[in-house]
């Protein structure tokens, strides 16, 4: 399949410029997701290589091949719309065969893939009904049948999901995973649910303000996020925040706000006593704050338990530290009492710190 390349991609509305040169280079049969929150250029991207947005700067290659003059059916590729955008007066069978039946294809080789993409996406029992006797999350199928049955190198997705309800959202990111495994294309799919993100892509691109702030695996992104913005973004409950100051305690050194101070480890430490402003952003996940009333002082938060939220086999915590909010996650099995004050500690690892004013990671 073709590899795509975007380079430095610019935007513009009349004087506005909305993207602002993305660079972005994606590979053979990959699986790309373009998140963020709303307004930040995802879908002009993702429109802008589907040919449905002109590029006001730099090109577009697909192959090798510059493809920003050409017009959209001339493009390699398939595009699923947010909306499904069926066909309501034709059945199911028509939906996915109308691009083929356009370019006059011959029956039996219609009738056959209509039949193959049927069975991968689990629509063969339903080719001879029409649109409003589906459910959303049959109706989305056959939207991603029709893609499927067009045969393109590249397959685009605009927030495929975003009308369907959570269990049925949670059913089809797993029917979408099977597909890109089975038809082994180019894939890049637009979203703002960052557990989309997560489950799905290869590769992640977190985009703000018409820039990209971080790209690569869902893991490196989660671990080693490059700003506040992408550690804020990325996970579910998200990173708890917390101002503090870089101090030097009997040679060690300490991230000190109110209501803690902690000690810092290894290569933050390093990082910590090298750079040059006192003053960070204490960041620390959820899931890194283990309930452990004999942790130490130094490599431990005190938080008062404002609310718990039980959610099965997880609780969600909601505390108070020096007047901020911080969330933890922890095993349901473990009932806590509201206005308890609670010992958590956090590892070394579990420690990510941010500039003040830049907000960019300190590495």
């Amino acid at each position: 399949m073709p590899s795509i390349h975007l380079d430095n991609l610019v935007k513009r509305y009349g004087e506005v410029e909305v993207l602002h040169g993305i660079e972005l280079e994606m590979a053979d049969n990959e699986f790309t997701v373009l998140v963020g929150p709303s307004g930040c250029g995802k879908s002009t991207t993702l429109r802008m290589i589907a040919g449905l947005e002109t590029v006001s700067d730099r090109e577009i290659w697909v192959g090798g091949e510059p493809v920003s003059h050409l017009e959209p059916k001339e493009r390699d590729l398939a595009m699923v719309f947010q909306d499904y955008a069926l066909y309501p007066h034709m059945n199911v069978a028509q939906n996915i065969s109308f691009a083929l039946r356009l370019q006059r294809r011959p029956k039996p080789e219609i009738d056959q893939k209509v039949r193959e993409v049927a069975d991968m996406v689990g629509l063969t029992e339903f080719l001879h009904r029409k649109p409003g006797a589906l459910s959303g999350g049959q109706r989305q199928r056959v939207a991603m049948a029709r893609a499927l049955a067009k045969d393109s190198g590249i397959f685009l997705f605009d927030e495929p999901l975003s009308n369907l309800d959570a269990k049925l959202r949670g059913q089809m990111r797993a029917e979408l995973a099977l597909m890109s495994q089975r038809v082994e294309k180019n894939m890049i799919y637009v979203t703002h649910d960052q557990i989309e993100a997560m489950t799905l892509a290869d590769r992640i691109v977190v985009m703000h303000g018409g820039y990209i702030q971080q790209q690569g695996s869902p893991e490196d992104l989660f671990k080693r996020p490059v700003n506040k913005f992408v550690a804020g973004f990325l996970g579910s409950p998200p990173m708890n925040f917390l101002d503090g100051e870089i101090e030097e305690r009997d040679g060690r050194a300490f991230v000190v706000g109110d209501g803690f101070a902690l000690a810092l480890e290894g290569e933050a430490a390093a990082s910590a006593k090298g750079h040059s402003d006192r003053q960070v952003t204490l960041g620390i996940r959820p899931s890194d704050l283990r309930h452990d009333a004999d942790a130490p002082p130094e490599a431990a938060l005190s938080l008062d338990v404002m609310v718990s939220e039980y959610i099965g086999s997880q609780s969600v915590l909601l505390c108070e530290c020096g007047g901020a909010k911080v969330m933890v996650e922890m095993n349901s099995e473990n009932r806590v009492g509201l206005g308890q004050t609670l010992n958590f500690a956090v590892s070394g690892r579990g420690i990510h710190l941010f500039d003040r004013k830049s907000e960019a990671a300190i590495h």
